[in-house]
């Protein structure tokens, strides 16, 4: 099953704000990335961290940011492990999270 998402693509972050665990980080909510690579598929630790049996496999990809469009400031990058249902394609392919630097 080839990946949704395959390296070079511009994706954006939910900007959710769940009631439970999650592993996307706050300062990363609804902002703009690229995919690095996929990282292998691991159940999602949403539902995993409730102690629920029926986790749902996803896909994880390795998803970079610039610094700046997560706190401002800096010119480096910053690369997140992330969940496939925490990825939406960005149509808008706008911000500085494609700068190649």
């Amino acid at each position: 099953m080839p990946d949704r998402f395959p390296p070079g693509t511009r994706v954006r972050t939910f900007p959710h704000d769940p009631p439970h665990h999650t592993r996307l980080p706050r300062y990363a909510r609804g902002k703009r990335g690229v995919v690095v690579e996929p990282e292998g598929r691991a159940e999602l630790a949403d539902v995993s961290a409730q102690g629920r049996g029926d986790a749902p496999v996803e896909q994880v990809y390795a998803v970079r940011f610039a610094a700046r469009d997560l706190w401002g400031e800096g010119d480096h990058h910053v690369v997140l492990d992330l969940w496939e249902s925490y990825l939406e394609e960005d149509e808008e392919g706008e911000g500085d999270a494609v700068d190649e630097r």
